[in-house]
C-alpha cells in the first residue's frame, strides 16, 4: 500500500483535475460512462486522506473492501477489489463477466448470474476460494489466469 500511496502523492493526484475526455479517449480500451467516472474520482479525490487512513490502519482486505464498497462513491465490490488488488491485497475476486463464464465452465457456477448484489457476490467469492483451495492456486492467481484466458492479455 505504502507503494502505491507514493506513486500517487509523486503524481498529485490530491490536486489535479479528472478530465473526463482523457477518459474517454483512451488509445487502447473504451471507458463506460466517462462522465460519471470522472465525477466519482473527483469525489474520490477529496476523500483521499480518509481511504489513505484506512488502507493503513491495519484492516484486513475484506474488512477495507468493506469499508470502501460503503463509504467510497462509485466503488463497487468488484471495483474496490480491484483496487485493492493492485495495491497488494490477496484472495479478494474481481468478479466480471470473464471470470462468472470460467466459474460456470469449471463447474463451480450452473449459470453467469443476470446480476450481482452484494450478497451474491460474496457467495460466488466465497465458492471461488474453496474452488481455488480445492485446486492449490490461489485465488488471484486462478483470477488472472481464467481473465487471461478470456481476454489474451495480462492486466494488474
Amino acid at each position: 500500500a505504502e507503494k502505491a500511496i507514493a506513486v500517487l502523492r509523486e503524481k498529485d493526484f490530491e490536486r489535479k483535475v479528472i478530465n473526463t475526455e482523457l477518459l474517454l479517449h483512451q488509445k487502447d480500451y473504451y471507458i463506460r460512462f466517462h462522465k460519471t467516472k470522472a465525477k466519482h474520482l473527483s469525489e474520490m479525490k477529496k476523500q483521499f486522506p480518509m481511504i489513505l487512513e484506512q488502507c493503513t490502519n491495519g484492516n484486513t482486505s475484506r474488512e477495507l473492501r468493506e469499508w470502501l464498497v460503503k463509504n467510497v462513491t462509485g466503488l463497487g465490490w468488484k471495483e474496490a477489489s480491484h483496487f485493492l488488488r493492485n495495491i497488494g491485497h490477496r484472495n479478494l475476486a474481481i468478479l466480471d463477466r470473464h471470470i462468472l463464464k470460467n466459474l460456470v465452465r469449471v463447474g463451480v457456477l450452473n449459470e453467469v448470474p443476470k446480476t450481482l448484489t452484494s450478497k451474491l457476490y460474496l457467495e460466488i467469492e466465497r465458492k471461488f476460494l474453496g474452488y481455488s483451495d480445492e485446486i492449490g492456486i490461489p485465488l488471484d492467481e486462478l483470477d488472472l489466469t481464467f481473465w487471461c484466458m478470456e481476454t489474451g492479455k495480462v492486466l494488474k
